[in-house]
């Protein structure tokens, strides 16, 4: 929940060294894998509560799991994919908008962003 990536690594240093002792595998996953933990900096700030979270996926897939479940043998592969398609046509009304989803055409275009703040290269400013 760091405000940087650079308060992020100073948190991230504090809890390996906390926890290496008791759970040495664990950190040892951690730490190999910071670099793409931490990737959701290079995101506009906006996008970060929806880069943190795997729950939008889990919950629709959930509705989904649920359904298949209960109709086990309901027909061919073609039958039991025009369910999952409207069982997700379904969901997808109660879905919440991308907070800051302007900002996606930015992400498309490979605009940079360091700390959720687009940045603005002196170059490319015309003089006034």
């Amino acid at each position: 929940m760091a405000e940087t990536r650079d308060e992020a690594h100073q948190a991230f240093d504090r809890t390996l060294k906390r926890f290496e002792t008791k759970y040495p595998k664990a950190m040892g996953c951690l730490a190999k894998d910071r670099d793409e933990l931490l990737a959701f900096y290079d995101y506009p700030a906006e996008h970060w509560v929806h880069i943190r979270t795997t729950n939008p996926i889990e919950s629709t897939f959930a509705t989904v799991r649920l359904r298949s479940k209960r109709s086990r043998n309901c027909g061919s592969r073609a039958t039991t994919l025009a369910m999952v398609f409207k069982l997700l046509q379904s969901a997808e009304k109660r879905w919440k908008r991308i907070k800051g989803f302007r900002k996606l055409e930015l992400v498309v275009n490979n605009v940079r962003f360091q700390d959720g703040e687009q940045v603005i290269d002196p170059s490319d400013r015309t003089a006034a």
